[in-house]
């Protein structure tokens, strides 16, 4: 079973996806799923509408009938969500019984950025020519020289020496530490 947290689509009731993220969320706190169900989103973004020659901002849901549940699929946490009052159920669950199919994550940023939640950007504390060790990965205790830093993706290159060879790697900021 998969202990990754992701993003998952849930299927409702159209016009109750803010009662089922309330719903939802009650429920959580309630059956102590904290550590398995982190945030209940319903997908929203700003419009500016002229109505009546005046202009206003009106929040649209993009994705009506639809929430986004960022959650560990459990068998317990799964059995939450479907069983909250106005869920028909997940997007992506392939017949009865079957466990649902994450968002990638891709997907989920795309939708996230939509909305204005932008993906926390780690800040680096790293230079080419560093030497770095491997904190992360399969590639853990090795170390190795930045040779780029690739910033929109919030990784960088690192010349490792696997099997006597020099091997450029790309690691998240996150897989690295400074050597002293």
């Amino acid at each position: 079973m998969d202990m990754e947290k992701a993003w998952y689509v849930v299927h409702t009731y159209s016009g109750y996806e803010n009662k089922v993220k309330a719903n939802l969320e009650k429920r959580v706190e309630s059956m102590g799923m904290e550590d398995k169900i982190f945030r209940v989103l319903v997908p929203t973004e700003e419009e500016v509408e002229n109505k009546d020659g005046k202009k206003r901002t009106v929040t649209k849901k993009v994705f009506p009938g639809y929430v986004l549940v960022e959650m560990v699929m459990t068998d317990d946490s799964w059995y939450v969500v479907r069983n909250t009052p106005g869920v028909t159920g997940f997007v992506g669950s392939t017949g009865a019984g079957s466990k649902p199919t994450a968002l990638l994550p891709e997907e989920a940023d795309t939708i996230l950025k939509t909305m204005g939640f932008e993906a926390p950007k780690v800040r680096i504390d790293f230079d080419l020519r560093d030497m770095v060790t491997v904190k992360d990965g399969p590639f853990t205790g090795r170390d190795g020289e930045i040779i780029e830093i690739l910033a929109d993706k919030q990784k960088i290159r690192v010349l490792l020496d696997i099997f006597g060879r020099e091997t450029p790697v790309e690691l998240d900021y996150t897989q690295v530490e400074k050597m002293d």
